[in-house]
């Protein structure tokens, strides 16, 4: 009762070698498919089942056992799209990857799949990092998402193919009549990710934007223990505005290829989203570890293993290719005899020994792009033109960002720039002003108040060439889709071992001391969601004198070695123009052309005086007020140097205690929260490099920032950073 994978094992047997087979559930079928269709799907689902009946049963000896039976019908959409539409797939389509990898020749399914079971080092995709399903020579990029957190980014993906098409982008990756391809469980489609992503690509396509996706629903119903209500995705799906819902049963091979073939189709001509609801069965429970009896009957069980897609398949070879059951079932063990083969040798691969080895792909190649050429000096002065007497005077930090996008986006025509409020408004800021004037609609565009596609529109537009600059309008607004950096961005190049890379450069409003908003929804000063993900680099500008070489720099480790990039831009230090007296100007600077500026390599600190008595260490706003409590500091005779951090991930340790080596005390100013904020990693640092009873910090409190003038009482001053590096030094 409940050995079930032996149970479904033994069924197919016995079933198909006296031809008891199911009904067939689909009499509106006018056409059938090909014979020779026929068996090379029914291969790969067979292939499909072997390997998870082998998972099932090397406990201890393979890994994360969610399985793809009763799934297998996905290989009729394999079998309908083009190896160059790209597929971000659920964890359930091994039959759909070992399809199109038959498809394009020269492959190894069986064992490559074999060898991600195993978590050996050779897997093909991940290097045995994770059981994915991914392949970078089918435009497979790995998934590990359960909750459907990819679908923002196949809505990326699929506006991507329009723009590159309409820009002509030399750098695109996939060929513009392509379709993408999204799949997913019926569970998941109730997350608000994939709601966020239905919603954006109908939204695209109301305004008659190209949006070619196609939607696959996986409809098993049931999430892990829960079922899904009867006909709750058809009635919540049907009759969405501009999305084409198609419906199809997965179990049967002739209407599976048919709602397949129908649904590309359709985003294939028309340029338009389709919901592919198919029908499919949840066979020998979620995972491995799963027992399906505890939470549902056996008569239920029973009922959906009799209903098993390759019992129908079986029965369709039989009717349409004119096989017996004897030969069904030797087939079918044939492919068990093979499937064991290729397991032990997979078992006997190597698998990863070390932690160098499992670091090694989060970060993705470097210099994998040449260096993008400077833009000629006519076509520079023609962009400013109406910029000139701006440009001789000096600039603030948001007018230095601004003018740096545009000499930027100039420079590398894969990048474009887009988000909540950017285009014709230039950002609530004005940080991006004037931006769609000087290049477009296709590159400076405005989107839907969704940080979740925000964010997704920015990966998969990374997949097809694109270098992307969206922006977050407030730091607290990223809360929203932090697992689009976290779980999908930052890890594509751990699960693809160096072979996908996500190129992007994420710029953020934030940070505290704002006092035209009140309240924590616009004064965020939490960078820990940011500074403890591995593989990416964060940023943060303080002056207009750093922000156009560290942005530039910022965009090069983007276009060249695919890295995932956030710019965290003070919103308090946008429009501040001095520094100790009114009208002194000091924190502004003459905005400097790319081929005259310095260069501010990752990881590279600022440093402001050269005292040996006090080292003050900080970034941001608290570089700022450090700035300024250093004159009443120096006035009273204190020996001082303030140095700026710049890169805040990952934190350039070697510099840090490099750069206060021969300084007697050391403070630390950060206006983030004491608790999780940088202060208690350079604490650490600076600890292990032998100078913990040197060191001392100022940080803002555990608290969220009230409105008003209260704020002031829970955040870094002026007045406090000079009373603290008093008593550092006393």
């Amino acid at each position: 009762m409940f050995d079930r994978p032996t149970i479904l094992d033994e069924a197919f047997f016995r079933r198909v070698a006296v031809h008891d087979f199911p009904a067939a559930r689909c009499s509106h079928i006018t056409e059938t498919v090909a014979p020779d269709i026929v068996v090379d799907l029914f291969d790969s689902q067979i292939m499909s089942r072997h390997l998870d009946l082998w998972a099932r049963r090397s406990k201890g000896k393979t890994f994360y056992s969610i399985g793809s039976s009763g799934h297998e019908g996905t290989a009729a959409m394999a079998a309908a799209t083009r190896l160059t539409d790209m597929a971000f797939l659920h964890y359930r389509d091994a039959a759909f990857l070992i399809q199109r990898k038959k498809q394009a020749g020269g492959l190894t399914p069986l064992h490559d799949m074999a060898l991600s079971f195993a978590a050996s080092a050779e897997d093909p995709i991940s290097g045995g990092r994770h059981k994915v399903l991914g392949c970078a020579h089918t435009f497979v990029p790995p998934q590990t998402s359960t909750i459907a957190s990819h679908l923002p980014k196949a809505v990326g993906a699929a506006h991507s193919l329009g723009m590159a098409q309409w820009l002509q982008l030399a750098d695109a990756v996939l060929p513009h009549d392509s379709i993408i391809l999204c799949s997913f469980g019926d569970a998941s489609a109730n997350h608000s990710t994939s709601q966020g992503a239905f919603n954006a690509a109908c939204w695209a396509a109301y305004q008659h934007l190209p949006m070619p996706i196609v939607f696959l629903c996986e409809d098993n119903g049931i999430g892990i223990s829960v079922r899904t209500p009867g006909g709750w995705i058809a009635a919540n799906f049907a009759q969405r505005p501009a999305l084409h819902y198609i419906s199809c049963d997965g179990a049967d091979l002739n209407d599976a290829l048919r709602g397949c073939t129908e649904a590309v189709t359709y985003a294939r001509t028309r340029r338009k989203p389709v919901f592919l609801h198919m029908q499919t069965i949840r066979l020998m429970g979620h995972a491995g570890a799963d027992v399906e009896l505890s939470y549902a009957p056996i008569a239920q069980i029973e009922a959906a293993e009799a209903q098993d897609p390759l019992l129908h398949s079986a029965r369709i070879l039989h009717e349409q290719a004119g096989m017996s059951g004897a030969e069904i079932v030797a087939r079918y063990e044939d492919m068990r005899a093979r499937v064991d083969r290729v397991a032990q040798d997979a078992l006997a691969k190597p698998r990863l020994l070390t932690a160098a080895e499992v670091m090694a792909s989060i970060e993705p190649e470097k210099s994998a792009k040449p260096p993008q050429p400077l833009p000629h000096t006519a076509a520079r002065d023609a962009l400013f033109i109406k910029d000139a007497r701006n440009l001789a005077k000096p600039a603030t930090l948001a007018k230095s960002i601004n003018f740096a996008l545009a000499d930027i986006m100039l420079q590398y025509p894969q990048v474009a720039v887009f988000g909540e409020d950017v285009a014709r408004k230039g950002g609530v800021y004005g940080v991006t002003q004037g931006l769609q004037e000087k290049f477009g609609a296709a590159r400076v565009f405005d989107t839907l108040l969704d940080e979740q596609t925000i964010l997704g529109l920015a990966i998969g537009m990374a997949h097809n060439g694109f270098v992307p600059m969206p922006e977050i309008q407030f730091l607290a607004y990223l809360h929203n889709a932090e697992d689009q950096i976290r779980g999908e961005a930052a890890t594509l190049s751990f699960f693809s071992n160096k072979q996908y890379r996500n190129p992007m450069v994420i710029r953020i409003a934030g940070l505290p001391y704002q006092k035209g908003f009140g309240g924590h929804f616009h004064n965020d000063n939490s960078l820990a969601v940011l500074t403890d993900i591995p593989g990416i680099i964060v940023a943060c500008p303080s002056s207009a004198a750093d922000a156009p070489a560290m942005l530039r720099e910022c965009v090069r480790l983007a276009h060249e070695d695919g890295r995932v990039v956030v710019f965290v831009e003070p919103i308090a230090l946008y429009h501040t123009t001095d520094l100790h007296q009114p009208e002194d100007g000091g924190w502004t600077a003459p905005y400097i052309a790319p081929d005259q500026d310095k260069v501010i390599a990752q990881g590279a600190l600022g440093q402001s005086g050269k005292g040996t008595e006090l080292a003050i260490i900080t970034y941001g706003n608290g570089y700022f007020l450090s700035r300024q409590a250093s004159s009443d500091l120096e006035a009273s005779g204190m020996d001082l140097r303030i140095i700026d951090l710049r890169w805040l991930h990952p934190l350039n340790a070697e510099a840090i205690v490099a750069a206060v080596a021969d300084c007697k005390k050391i403070l630390i100013v950060d206006e983030c929260r004491r608790s999780g904020s940088l202060s208690e990693k350079l604490m650490t640092i600076l600890t292990e490099a032998g100078r913990g009873d040197a060191v001392s910090r100022i940080t803002a409190e555990d608290c969220f920032i009230p409105l008003g003038p209260a704020a002031e009482l829970v955040l870094p001053s002026k007045a406090s950073i000079i009373e603290a590096a008093r008593a550092a030094v006393a």
